[in-house]
Parts: C-alpha cells; sequence; structure tokens
C-alpha cells in the first residue's frame, strides 16, 4: 500500500500537495522540538544539550520499527520504497563538508530553512550560503563528476553489510537508542550541573523504554514472511505469462549485456547451488540457491529497479521454478534465460552462423556472435576469480524430473 501515488491510492495530481502538507508539518515537528536554535544544535558538539540526538534516535526507531511491523502485516511493501544509491567518496565527503558545516553554522540545511523561516538572520546567512554551494557544483558539476559518481555501491542496506538480519539489526538500534539516552542524559546533568532535587522531579520513561523493546523482541520472533502477502501475483496472470514466454530472455540479450553492459544492464542470478556457481558461472552474477530465494537479503536483489533481472541455471527448469516461486511472492519484472547456460553456450560458441542471404539482420547476428566469442574467449568478461575467462564448452545435464509435471 506504499507509496500511495504510484500505487494508486492517492491522485497523482496531488502530489505537491501532499508534499506541501507534509512539509509543513515537518517543520512544525522540527520548529516544536527546539531544531530552529542554532545554540540547541551545536550543543550537540559541545556536549550541553542532546535533544537533537535524542529526537533523530527516536524518529528512527518508531520508523523503522512500523515499517518491519507494517511490512510483515502487508500494509505496506517496503520493495517500492526507493533506496537511495551510495557512491563512497561522495558520501563521505558531502558528511565531512556537512558536518562542518553543522559545527561552524549550527544549521543542517532542513533546520536551516525553519529557521530562515520564522526570521533567524543567522539561518537566512547560513542559506544563501547554502545556494551558493549549489550553483558551484551545479556549474562544476563535469569536475566534480568523477568522484560524485565514483565507488558506486548501489543500494546497500547496513544489516547487509554485518551480515545479520534487519530483525536483529533493528533490535541492535534500539538498544543502542536506549543506552545513548541514558549516556546523553548523564553528560548534560554533568556538564549543566543538575542539582538532585530537578533530576529527581523528571518522569520517568521506562513505560515507552519496555514497549519500544517488546516490539524489538516481537520483531525477532516473527517469521521472515506473512503466510500470504495482498502483492501476491494472480495464478491467473503467472499462467498468461508462462504461456506467452513473457519471462524469458534470449541468450543474445544476455550476451549484448555483457559486452556492451551500459547500454542495457542485466543483473544475472545464477539459482543453482554454491558448489556449481563456483566451478563455471556468467560474468558478474550473483548466486542465490533455490532454498534462499525468498529471504530478505535475495528479495533486495531480486526486487532491483535500476538492472533487468534475469535468473538462469544449466538449463531452463530450475531457473523457471525460481521464477515462478518468487513472481507468485510478488516480486516482479523478473527474467528467465532461455535454455539456462546450456543454450548460452550453444548459441554463443557451437552454433553455426546462418547464411545471411542478403537478410541485414541475420547478418548482423552473425557480426554481434563473433565479437562477443572474441570477447570471452580473449577473458574480457573475467569479473572475478569465480570467473573463468575460457567458457566451457560441455553442456551441463541437470537432474530429470520426476514425470507427471509441467
Amino acid at each position: 500500500m506504499a507509496p500511495l501515488i504510484p500505487q494508486g491510492f492517492v491522485n497523482p495530481d496531488l502530489n505537491l500537495f501532499f508534499a506541501f502538507v507534509i512539509g509543513l508539518g515537518f517543520g512544525y515537528v522540527l520548529e516544536q522540538a527546539g531544531f530552529s536554535s542554532s545554540r540547541k544544535l551545536a550543543g550537540v558538539f559541545y556536549g550541553y544539550d542532546f535533544v537533537v540526538l535524542r529526537v533523530f534516535f527516536t524518529a528512527a526507531i518508531t520508523a523503522m520499527s512500523g515499517l518491519l511491523i507494517f511490512s510483515y502485516l502487508g500494509w505496506i511493501d517496503d520493495r517500492l520504497l526507493y533506496i537511495n544509491p551510495t557512491y563512497l567518496w561522495s558520501a563521505i565527503i558531502g558528511g565531512v563538508i556537512m558536518g562542518v558545516g553543522f559545527i561552524l553554522g549550527g544549521f543542517c540545511p532542513g533546520t536551516s530553512m525553519v529557521a530562515a523561516v520564522i526570521g533567524k538572520i543567522d539561518a537566512m546567512v547560513f542559506v544563501a550560503g547554502m545556494f551558493i554551494g549549489i550553483f558551484i557544483f551545479g556549474e562544476f558539476y563535469e569536475v566534480f563528476e568523477p568522484l560524485y559518481m565514483g565507488s558506486y555501491l548501489g543500494g546497500i542496506f547496513v544489516f547487509d553489510s554485518l551480515g545479520m538480519s534487519r530483525e536483529w539489526f533493528a533490535m541492535m538500534l534500539i538498544a543502542v537508542a536506549l543506552m545513548a539516552f541514558v549516556v546523553t542524559q548523564y553528560i548534560e546533568d554533568q556538564i549543566n550541573k543538575v542539582s538532585f532535587e530537578e533530576k529527581s522531579s523528571r518522569p520517568a520513561y521506562w513505560t515507552p523504554a519496555l514497549i519500544i523493546i517488546g516490539l524489538g523482541v516481537l520483531m525477532i520472533m516473527l517469521p521472515s514472511q506473512p503466510r500470504s502477502n495482498w502483492n501476491e501475483t494472480s495464478a491467473q496472470k503467472l499462467l498468461t505469462n508462462v504461456v506467452n514466454g513473457n519471462q524469458l530472455v534470449d541468450a543474445d540479450e544476455v550476451a549484448y549485456s555483457l559486452v556492451n553492459g551500459k547500454d542495457r544492464p542485466l543483473r544475472l542470478v545464477d539459482v543453482r547451488s554454491p558448489e556449481e556457481f563456483a566451478q563455471f558461472s556468467l560474468p558478474g552474477a550473483v548466486n542465490i540457491p533455490i532454498g534462499q530465494i525468498l529471504e530478505n537479503q535475495s528479495e533486495a536483489i531480486l526486487s532491483d529497479k535500476t538492472n533487468k533481472v534475469v535468473l538462469y541455471s544449466n538449463a531452463t527448469t530450475l531457473s523457471s521454478e525460481a521464477w515462478l516461486v518468487a513472481t507468485r511472492a510478488g516480486i516482479e519484472d523478473l527474467y528467465v534465460l532461455d535454455g539456462g547456460l546450456n543454450g548460452f553456450i550453444q548459441t554463443v560458441f557451437l552454433e553455426k552462423p546462418a547464411d545471411p542471404a542478403h537478410n541485414m539482420n541475420l547478418a548482423y547476428q552473425n557480426r554481434f556472435r563473433e565479437k562477443a566469442r572474441q570477447y570471452f574467449l580473449s577473458g574480457q568478461s573475467a569479473a572475478s576469480p569465480k570467473t573463468l575467462s575460457v567458457p566451457v564448452i560441455q553442456t551441463v545435464g541437470e537432474k530429470p524430473k520426476a514425470k507427471g509435471g509441467c
């Protein structure tokens, strides 16, 4: 059900209206939290006021818990949420620039706009400097582009990088947030020399702390997937795709992507066992055994919206099974390599060139396949130590299926 506009629940013509209303609400919350004061914002760095840190932690664990619970209930499809891709060097340098600006000016871009709206002169100066920076970056973008677009890591997640489930990461973040609340309050009291009487008069926060800890435990105990999702693909739609062969991608398209990846990028997913994948795989492919096709980490790869995701195995049977399972679970825009690895090798390396006979399409096809053969045989396609520079010409058979199946 989210995002609401792409799913048709909200009229797209009202997009800017809702953005305006949400922006007003966000600005009001920032103002009420004291984020229009540069002294309060800078207090984080000097140790006398940690309200900003506590508000950020509260927002993070509230949004995170809500997303995970609503995603499990099927009220939100987290695969439809856009994740900003990570460009390592631009993120590091941009973070340093923003941090220095935060310390010197006492504002970040959002809080500076809030403070400027209510008439803070220092915030207006900060906003003016921000626009000057935007102008310089825009005018000299070609100079900054290699650094800005360098070290692309894609839409990565912290829990993936740490090798843990998102539920355990959520619990860890909740624990860190609660410890941060206690530690920062202690530091504040020491810096501001708060009296014992004032400390005793504060309200206790045991109840909300226990509630959020209980939510974290609940998220860990819940199964990784609910029994059914609102966005599951209907059996009729699956049947239509299978009958029409809409999910099949031919070997020429995959070869073209491997040779000219920037023009038509594909995300190749090998659904065979790790042992078979280690012996031979297509360049740049990732291995997701069919038994792991519905795990959260697998879904993040299969739901890649920036590339065309193509599943493959030795032939077509195993990859088609993986496609059926994933598509039925609601993962859209998946494709299967027609003929699998055997078909790919047969088409690119073993099939004799057809006589063009004044047929321009066949002539182009022959030229391309010859180029692809030379590309693979020369070892240019080797993307990792797991990928062989010279393809294995022998075809690999899959285990025969029991009779009576489709």
